[in-house]
């Protein structure tokens, strides 16, 4: 079956990930309308949008996040889909409601979906009867002392308190001896209903040396659907990925293949529409799943860098009504990709550094790709996440792509303010990056060496 593609979208987010959005529209023949803050009036995303609408003043709250405003744009531009790209308002199931409501196509899975795996406990029950391996912990949220106390000992300290409906490391506690488990849930608790107004946690194994593996799936929500191989993101901070590469140097052909073809399999049995990223830590040969990301990655480059597939044309494609054009056989791997998440940020104390660009030189040559929304004159202002840029590089080896990360690195000029590009330079000449041996403490293990 195949659908009647969009005349018109409107791109609900700011940035890099809008123009990238932008870009696939523009290949499809669909007119775009891009939003804006006040902050972001002179921004490449609106510069270069067929349409744009300020949608309100700089704080998030009142532009990018105010479904009202946005909902005013696209009723009086008449666009017939909204992309969210990620962040914001991508897996916010009310909004994904009130577009359908409104008979506008929300590019994204269905709302009933987005809640699901936005609740933590939610997501890992329907993980589990879809047969995905999830990490030993409480079967819901833990309120009474006891229970806390008897779920800790049953699975063996040190455990992990999360907040059901968290994210980004908040509402997340470690905790390594029985003592300390009452004062860190009350801490979590705090922080979970500070951050999301819910106070729901519960308890899960703490692995001591996992890798981050993720699996890219797509699905068209008629029963089909595939999968696109895994990402490894363990190099992180504060549970922020840093750098993200496919494949894993940790994983053999069989493992991925195992794995693969089981989340493929569960996300065509829950019917599942679009991009969707389930994500695992990975120790000792076993995965163990942790929760799925409803909307596209901010690492999807490096998956379209080993495939040849375009997600973002894939997920307008299947968001107007289109079968999946792609069965599991047509989806080959090729070569290694890695990606540097260029932030304005001071390198060591990650400290933001919005301002002005005064020089821009980004890198080029084969098998080099920047998605970036900035430019040599362009103001980051200090409303926003300080993501600036990514810069993903393909090799048909591991070492190939290690050594034009390395070149492009060293091409990539930014004055002005101050980016975590020297953090990349230093990491990409440490043994254990150049031979995969790294799990997701390393960074933080690396960062606080004097």
């Amino acid at each position: 079956m195949t659908g009647a593609m969009f005349d018109k979208v409107l791109i609900a987010n700011r940035g890099e990930i809008a123009l990238r959005i932008q870009r696939a529209c523009k290949e499809l023949g669909i007119s775009t309308v891009a939003v804006h803050s006040t902050a972001d009036a002179d921004a490449m995303h609106v510069r270069l949008a067929d349409e744009s609408v300020c949608i309100g003043p700089p704080p998030a709250s009142d532009s990018y996040l105010n479904i009202p405003r946005l909902l005013a744009a696209c009723e009086i531009t008449g666009v017939d889909a909204v992309h969210p790209g990620y962040g914001f308002l991508s897996e916010n199931a009310r909004f994904a409601e009130i577009l359908e409501d409104h008979n506008i196509t929300f590019i994204g899975p269905s709302s009933e979906h987005i809640r699901i795996m936005g609740d933590k406990i939610a997501a890992k029950e329907t993980a589990l009867k879809l047969g995905i391996p999830v990490v030993p912990g409480s079967p819901g949220g833990v309120r009474e002392e006891g229970e806390a106390k008897r779920i800790a000992e049953e699975i063996g300290y040190p455990v992990l308190v999360k907040a059901a409906s968290g994210g980004g490391g908040r509402g997340m506690k470690v905790v390594h001896k029985a003592s300390d488990l009452m004062s860190s849930m009350a801490a979590a608790r705090s922080e979970a209903k500070a951050a999301f107004g819910d106070d729901t946690i519960y308890i899960e194994k703490y692995l001591t040396r996992p890798r981050h593996i993720e699996i890219q799936v797509f699905g068209d929500g008629q029963g089909n659907a595939i999968h696109l191989g895994e990402r490894d993101c363990s190099l992180q901070r504060r549970h922020q990925k840093v750098m993200e590469e496919a494949p894993s140097p940790a994983l053999n052909a069989d493992s991925r293949k195992k794995i693969g073809e089981t989340v493929a399999k569960a996300i065509a049995e829950l019917r599942y529409r679009g991009a969707g990223t389930v994500e695992f830590l990975y120790e000792d040969g076993n995965f163990y799943f942790i929760e799925m990301n409803t909307r596209l990655q901010v690492e999807h480059p490096v998956t379209e860098m080993i495939t040849g597939i375009d997600l973002v044309l894939e997920q307008i494609r299947v968001a107007s009504g289109s079968q999946l054009t792609l069965s599991q056989k047509d989806v080959t791997f090729s070569g290694h990709a890695i990606e540097c998440r260029i932030n304005a940020e001071n390198p060591r104390t990650f400290r933001p550094s919005p301002g002005r660009i005064t020089y821009w030189h980004p890198p080029g040559g084969l098998g080099v790709r920047v998605d970036s929304g900035v430019y040599q004159g362009y103001t980051i202002p200090p409303y926003y996440d300080s993501l600036i840029g990514k810069l993903i590089v393909h090799g048909k080896t591991r070492n190939e792509c290690l050594m034009r990360l390395k070149r492009a690195l060293s091409e990539f000029v930014i004055d002005g303010i101050e980016t975590t590009i020297p953090l990349f330079n230093e990491l990409i000449r440490q043994p254990d990056i150049a031979n995969g041996m790294y799990d997701i403490h390393w960074l933080e293990n690396f960062l606080s060496k004097p």
